[in-house]
């Protein structure tokens, strides 16, 4: 994707595709290539690029600042509109969010507005519509293609087929669905074009929430999360009192920056209060400060994620969003210590317990709902024990005191973008052994006893006089957004001073890792990296690198079932009506690995929470 190109709706990208020749689409992958490092000349709001001579591609946002109609997307070429210029330039821009289409339909970019006090909701479904049914079928069927065909083969028309598919699913009202497929879409963008933040698990696990959701709702599942919400819909909320805890800088790979500042109510409830446009890293930088649209007026990031607000005519989206709508009023008042009030709470329970709230058994239907929980914000009291193998490690505090035998907690930067500050902070914790402090921060789920710190503040229970916690600016008032603030020397105690350590520990195991179980994921991997022929591969040279031998005598017999099967289906061929060897259907492939995924994705969770039970619990 061209990052200075503006952000286009599925339907609009899988439209000019659409109207494209059977000549024109297979030239249109290597066109692609080309206007993503094309020049782009902005005038305002509009952008234009050079298609050769005789053709220019003019885009011109709308509101929402993402191309959201046919008609804000020419091209100055005779072909025009069923030109090959205009469907490459819109392939190299990036997949608007399904909420910016939304928005642009009731005519704003900000919120939906939520339905009067008195209005009475429909009583829900019983199961899918009809209507439902056919679009999840038909998602269904362009995500089996998909990983049938793997990345190298997904290409543009690929592409088009899912987000067409998704646009359907949006008018069919399955939010769920249609957000999962345009994650795919972007992912196999990021993977064909080897961008530094593509990660292959990523698409995995989008591959694999696509085709689990489309498949129970085509098979009539009446879960309503299935179905999934807007999550631009608003409801009221009423009064609220707030009390910020932290900002977090948002880069996204659909061309988005900004900032999201973390605030607790009064009775512990989590909220968000975000600000988040095109524009990228520049962008999320400029947001850090930028005034906070809750009907103040007064107030900016930095001071909400270090004060506190109180609200009249809330209103709230299911993800904890809160709205700014026309009756939204708020007041600046004190805030509060992470050491006082609701936010003390925060770092009262042990570790071990937020952990397990948050890793917890989840249903199959809801992993959305999963990784919701699993993302909300810990608390914890910890001291930095040192750097092993490139890895920053801590232990919990209690009531002031490390247990030397406890268990290690990796910690990661929560976002490692080099226009941030989250890796320069957490190398500069790094060189204070010793260290106390006071941390909140998001679990990484896919990975080993793992925390990753979004703010850091003075341990309250460290010695003032021993100088073994963090010396903060006053203007701070008591903590550091890691992703902002930039932790210095003189913030930190002198390292003599601190408390001598045992030596560095021994890294901690990472079953996740080390256990026969990366062979099912592997070749999980290796289908959607590769196609359905490449997870054939195993079939056709009958086991000979022995994955099923070894998940067998590991002990994890499903896992080595899965792995055949699998690899069995991929192989597997059929006959058309000549005779002539074809493969076979793409839904039992699709399935067959969809069985493999989400046995892996629910093993390996489980792995990952024996990791926070202690050193001999994995």
């Amino acid at each position: 994707m061209n990052p200075e190109l503006p952000p286009v709706a599925p339907e609009v990208a899988a439209a000019a595709v659409e109207a494209l020749t059977s000549r024109l689409r297979k030239k249109l992958d290597a066109a692609i290539e080309t206007y993503v490092a094309a020049p782009v000349t902005v005038e305002g709001a509009v952008r234009r690029v050079r298609c050769g001579e005789d053709a220019e591609v003019v885009l011109t946002p709308g509101p929402s600042g993402a191309v959201t109609d046919a008609g804000e997307a020419v091209c100055s070429c005779l072909l025009a509109p069923r030109c090959l210029h205009l469907a490459a330039v819109l392939g190299a821009c990036p997949v608007a969010d399904a909420e910016t289409a939304v928005a642009q339909e009731v005519g704003t970019s900000a919120e939906v507005e939520p339905p009067a006090q008195d209005t009475v909701a429909p009583p829900p479904q019983a199961g899918p519509t009809d209507a439902q049914l056919t679009a999840a079928r038909s998602l269904w069927a362009a995500a089996a293609a998909v990983l049938a065909a793997g990345v190298p083969a997904a290409g543009a028309v690929a592409q088009a087929e899912l987000l067409r598919a998704s646009h359907t699913a949006r008018l069919a009202g399955l939010h769920r669905a249609e957000a999962a497929a345009l994650r795919v879409v972007r992912g196999l963008r990021g993977a064909r074009s080897r961008h530094d933040g593509h990660r292959l698990a990523d698409l995995v696990a989008d591959l694999r929430e696509l085709l689990l959701t489309t498949g129970l709702l085509a098979a009539a599942d009446p879960a309503p999360a299935l179905v999934g919400t807007a999550r631009r819909s608003y409801r009221p909320e009423g009064a609220l009192r707030v009390h910020g805890v932290c900002r977090e800088p948002v880069i996204s790979a659909t061309g988005y920056g900004g900032v999201v500042t973390h605030v607790m109510s009064d009775d512990g409830r989590w909220f968000t209060v975000a600000d988040v446009k095109p524009g990228g890293a520049a962008r999320a930088r400029g947001a850090a400060t930028a005034t906070v649209a809750l009907g103040s007026g007064s107030v900016d990031h930095a001071g909400l994620s270090r004060g506190g607000l109180l609200i009249s005519g809330a209103t709230l989206s299911s993800d904890g969003r809160l709205g700014a709508g026309k009756g939204v009023r708020a007041t600046p008042v004190a805030g509060r210590s992470w050491s006082s009030g609701p936010l003390a709470a925060l770092f009262a329970r042990p570790l071990a317990e937020a952990v397990a709230a948050r890793l917890g058994n989840a249903s199959v239907s809801d992993p959305e709902g999963a990784e919701r929980t699993a993302g909300e914000l810990i608390g914890c009291d910890l001291v930095i024990v040192g750097v092993v193998e490139q890895q920053l490690l801590a232990q919990e505090l209690t009531s002031g005191r490390a247990d030397p035998d406890g268990l290690l907690i990796r910690l990661l930067p929560a976002n490692g973008h080099p226009d941030l500050a989250h890796t320069a902070n957490l190398r500069r914790l790094a060189s204070r052994p010793g260290l106390r402090l006071r941390v909140v921060g998001r679990l990484d789920p896919d990975r080993a006893a793992t925390l990753r710190p979004l703010a850091v503040g003075p341990a309250p229970e460290a010695d003032e006089t021993t100088a073994t916690t963090l010396r903060l600016p006053t203007e701070w008032q008591g903590h550091a957004d890691l992703g902002y603030d930039r932790i210095e020397g003189s913030h930190l105690p002198p390292a003599d001073a601190l408390l001598e350590t045992a030596g560095l520990p021994r890294i901690p195991s990472d079953p996740v890792t080390e256990a026969p179980l990366w062979r099912l994921r592997r070749l999980v991997e290796v289908a959607v990296s590769g196609g359905r022929r490449a997870a054939a591969e195993p079939a056709r040279d009958g086991d000979r690198a022995g994955a099923v031998v070894a998940l067998r005598r590991a002990g994890f017999r499903t896992a080595a079932d899965l792995s055949h099967a699998l690899a069995a289906e991929a192989d597997r061929r059929g006959r058309d009506v000549f005779g002539r060897t074809e493969e076979a259907d793409p839904d039992g492939y699709a399935r067959a690995w969809l069985a493999a995924a989400v046995y892996l994705a629910g093993t390996e969770r489980a792995l990952v929470r024996a990791t926070w039970e202690g050193p001999d619990a994995a």
